[in-house]
This record gives C-alpha cells, structure tokens and sequence, in this order.
C-alpha cells in the first residue's frame, strides 16, 4: 500500500514538473518548437533569392539584378547593396550577402542604414529605423511578429519563425539595424557538429 502512495506522489510531483518547467518556457520557445514540429518548409528571402539557394545561382541572380539596375557593390569586400523603400518614406540602404553551408543559402544577414543619418538627428536614430525595418518585413513577410528581449530591456529583438525560417531583427549599432534570416533546421545541425 505504501508503495503505491509512494509511486502516485512521485507521479504528481513529477506531473507537476513538468507543468512548471513547459510554463516556464519562453514565448519564443513555444513558437520555435512548434514551427519546427510542424514540417512546414519556408525559403522565401527577398528580390528572388531563397534559403536553400546555390551559390551559382546566387550571383546569377545578384548579377541580373545588378544588370537591371537594383542592386550594386557594396562598400564592403562581400556585399550586395540596395536602396530599399521603407514605411517612413524615409531614404535606406539594405546591404546584405549570405553564409552558405555545402554551398548553399542557410543564412542572409542583412543590414539597414538611413542614407542621412546624423547623431544629432532623432527623425533618424536607431529606434526609428528599428520600427522602420519590422514594417517593411511585416508587409514582406506577414505581421506575427513578437518582441523578445533580456529582462533589463537593454536588447530588444523582434521574432518571426515560419516553419524552418527564423527572422530576427534587432539594433547592431547606433545607425545600423540588422536583420538575420536563418534556416533553424541547418543552423541547429551546425550548432550540434565540434568546432
């Protein structure tokens, strides 16, 4: 009769575990893990690249559109630019070049700056261009996003997951707003193999 009693208390103090430890689970936890359970495959980026791309393609496109007149070199060694329309009406510049595994597409950083940005300049800071950004990608991307940050505020993300692709958009600096777009299955297998 004991051990009955003994295995039932067990059971619910376990039971009760594992309530506390899934309620104590993130906002952005929940969402990862239930995007990842649902098989869902989403590789879409911008101006016609994708997750997945190879790198051939990737230049024969960046090309093609460098042809065209939309994209150009940008000020670094490896990247592309494009000036890019924000919700603001305010003037940008979206720099961006991808990291590849196997020679294909897992991750496209991407970096926003006003063309004028001054310190001085409020209309401009940081946090305008922050607001600026998640707008744009809401209308490219669809509106869930959510706020996710450390608990004394002082790092402010915004969150978007469709299936394998995570959007992240956060400030990197005071004029620079980055945003990094990422295939969760791949970068969770790389984060898995020895350095």
């Amino acid at each position: 009769m004991k051990t009955r009693s003994h295995l039932k208390s067990v059971s619910l103090v376990a039971l009760g575990l594992v309530l506390l430890l899934s309620a104590c689970k993130s906002e952005y936890e929940k969402v990862e893990s239930r995007e990842l359970a649902s098989g869902k495959t989403v590789n879409e980026l911008f101006l016609g690249l994708s997750l997945g791309m190879d790198r051939k393609e990737f230049f024969e496109t960046c090309w093609d559109l460098n042809k065209q007149g939309i994209l150009n070199n940008g000020p670094g060694e490896l990247s592309v630019e494009y000036n890019v329309d924000l919700p603001s009406g305010n003037p940008a510049k979206m720099r961006f070049y991808p990291k590849f595994e196997e020679d294909k597409i897992y991750l496209m950083p991407v970096e926003f700056t006003y063309e004028s940005w001054a310190p001085w300049n409020e209309e401009l800071s940081a946090d305008k261009l922050r607001e600026d950004v998640v707008g744009l990608f809401k209308e490219w991307y669809g509106p869930d996003f959510f706020e996710v940050s450390n608990e004394d505020k002082s790092l402010i993300a915004f969150v978007k997951i469709d299936g394998n692709r995570r959007i992240r958009i956060f400030k990197k600096h005071v004029s620079i707003i980055r945003a990094e777009i990422v295939d969760l299955k791949i970068q969770k297998e790389l984060a898995k193999e020895p350095a």
